[in-house]
């Protein structure tokens, strides 16, 4: 993708411009759009997805999906960062394509059961009806599929059942660490949020910054493009330059939101 490119996307309306599918990494594609991520991990066994999309955008995912390499018909998991419908939209629709097992963290199942407007709270843009996961992630669960092994830490704050990933990446000859973090946005930790659903998440949002601050992260995959600024990196990769490999990204971002959740009223 030429600058100019992202320069036209940033100015226009993020969550309905496509970003041209690509490869990250070795056997780790991004799928998503100038706003959201979505992320692809080829195992030995199949395809494996992180996060879909919002239900505007499920034409998007499918394509971008086939422009990456892949069947949508074919991948075998779907993983969610969290349950907010911006990150689930494109989830039924993979599903009944593919058969994929759906994965969620339980607190969000459980949120999806109990509280299903809390999933919507930022507004949905059409009618969506929530999925039953398959796979109810708890904190410490591990899940292989061939020769990659996915670790599953519980951080919530953004959401209750919020869940970051941690798994290996190769390109045949290098093999890195990537991770996905289970929501950063500070949207569900200001007052208004709080006092409109009756919920306080500020201090879990904090301690969970600082639970996996110190995990060993080369490759640091945001679930919103802005998080590990894929658009201005998107550009600057060259065959011998790979912006996102980068050991401080990771720390560097969950130290920056940490403490602006300290300060939030």
């Amino acid at each position: 993708m030429a600058s100019g490119e992202v320069r036209t996307i940033i100015n226009e309306r993020p969550w309905e411009m496509r970003v041209p599918a690509f490869r990250v990494f070795g056997n780790l594609y991004f799928v998503g759009n100038a706003n959201c991520a979505s992320w692809i991990v080829d195992t030995s066994v199949g395809p494996i997805l992180f996060d879909t999309n919002y239900p505007t955008m499920a034409h998007m995912e499918i394509q971008s999906i086939w422009e990456a390499g892949f069947d949508p018909r074919k991948i075998i998991a779907i993983f969610h960062s969290h349950g907010h419908y911006d990150h689930f939209g494109t989830t039924e629709l993979i599903r009944q394509l593919s058969g994929a097992k759906v994965y969620l963290g339980a607190e969000d199942a459980k949120m999806f059961r109990e509280r299903p407007e809390l999933a919507l709270a930022a507004g949905s843009a059409c009618p969506i009806n929530l999925f039953v996961p398959d796979v109810e992630i708890n904190d410490g669960d591990v899940f292989t599929f061939g020769d990659t092994t996915i670790r599953c830490v519980h951080t919530p704050g953004h959401c209750p059942g919020a869940t970051s990933y941690f798994f290996p990446v190769t390109d045949g000859k290098q093999t890195l660490k990537a991770a996905l973090h289970g929501g950063a946005g500070l949207n569900a930790l200001v007052r208004e949020f709080r006092e409109k659903y009756g919920v306080d998440w500020r201090q879990d949002y904090i301690d969970n910054m600082n639970k996996v601050m110190d995990e060993d992260v080369d490759i640091f995959l945001g679930n919103h493009t802005s998080q590990n600024g894929l658009l201005d990196k998107l550009p600057k990769m060259t065959a011998d330059y790979n912006p996102f490999i980068d050991k401080g990204a990771w720390k560097a971002f969950l130290i920056k939101m940490r403490d602006k959740a300290k300060e939030v009223e």
